[in-house]
């Protein structure tokens, strides 16, 4: 959920956030009220592009733009080098507070925001500051923190996110068609994912402890659970649903890495804020409402742009200073096998 990592929670693209987190929850807002129930279609046809949109739609947001929905994601974040073991190094909380607009020619225009924060590993506290394990160095935390991270549901797949133009990649039209497969009971499972390799906002000739190289190589895939009664329950304009998201991504900026070999993995599940902010932890939105009091609400009109955490880290930090002789930390040696016996 997401974060934008997305990115990341990031970046919570279909198939992105921190992109933004994607679950149900709603709340009221001071958006003035609907006059009725958008349209939209229900009933279930995997090979109908609007029936696809409509329904992701009502899983990614809430189409009655008179309510927000506010989705929480909690996770472990994992370090991946070679010659050694997977590291779990922090845990990830945050939360998505999102609105979903008509536009004029019938589709959808999802405008949130989303907040993620690291917890300690041990205690659970949200860290300020973190002592990285590879460089026995203790760095200062920077949240991930998107304001928005908006985009299109149309009923033509969507054209990858671009960044700030920093992603070049484009795709032809076609029909807005998703990977559906049908769960247990009377359930179905969504799945969705992109793959991205587009040139880093931070780059290394001018952010060399930040920079984990001139290009960011970054995929994010998602799970989502939901029942077929609740797609085709026409009351519903938010569909109640779980899942999981995954994302794998460069180190993240403020851990120091410079270009050390390895990468950072992100594995969470995310789920229903039944009643809006009154649902998360007091800790989570004390620490959202330090950063602004308006992540607490979806936007109600869109503006932008909108960036991943990659990107807003370079609006809003400066490089850390180089010290004498550094250089970016190596993962050990690989391990000796011991000896073959002699054959017989």
């Amino acid at each position: 959920m997401a974060y934008r990592a997305s990115g990341l929670f990031r970046q919570l693209t279909l198939g992105l956030a921190v992109g933004g987190l994607m679950l149900a929850g709603w709340a009221g807002s001071a958006v003035a009220a609907a006059a009725k129930t958008p349209s939209f279609v229900s009933k279930i046809d995997l090979k109908d592009p609007v029936w696809n949109r409509d329904t992701y739609a009502r899983i990614d947001g809430e189409i009655d733009t008179t309510r927000q929905k506010v989705s929480r994601i909690t996770g472990t974040v994992y370090g991946v080098r070679d010659n050694e073991k997977v590291k779990p190094l922090f845990k990830i909380d945050g939360f998505s507070v999102v609105r979903t607009l008509r536009l004029p020619d019938g589709n959808w225009r999802r405008v949130l925001k989303e907040v993620v924060f690291y917890r300690d590993l041990e205690t659970g506290k949200i860290m300020d500051s973190w002592k990285n394990p590879y460089t026995n160095e203790t760095v200062k935390v920077v949240p991930i923190a998107n304001d928005p991270f908006n985009y299109d549901i149309r009923d033509t797949k969507p054209q990858p996110p671009s960044y700030g133009g920093l992603n070049k990649d484009t795709r032809p039209p076609e029909p807005f068609l998703l990977n559906w497969s049908d769960g247990p009971g009377n359930t179905l499972i969504l799945e969705t994912g992109i793959d991205l390799f587009y040139p880093a906002s931070l780059q290394p000739k001018d952010w060399p402890r930040e920079s984990a190289g001139a290009f960011n190589r970054v995929s994010e895939h998602f799970l989502f659970f939901v029942d077929k009664a609740d797609i085709e329950n026409r009351k519903l304009t938010a569909i109640p649903v779980t899942g999981s998201w995954s994302r794998i991504t460069p180190w993240l900026p403020w851990m120091l890495m410079g270009e050390a070999p390895g990468f950072i993995n992100y594995f969470a599940s995310f789920g229903t804020m039944t009643n809006g902010i009154k649902d998360l932890p007091a800790d989570l939105v004390e620490a959202a409402r330090k950063i602004d009091p308006g992540y607490l609400t979806a936007p109600t009109q869109d503006y932008g742009p909108s960036l991943s955490s990659l990107e807003n880290y370079k609006m809003t930090q400066k490089p850390a200073p180089v010290p004498q002789g550094w250089t970016p930390p190596q993962p050990p040696a690989a391990p000796t096998l011991p000896p073959m016996p002699p054959r017989p």
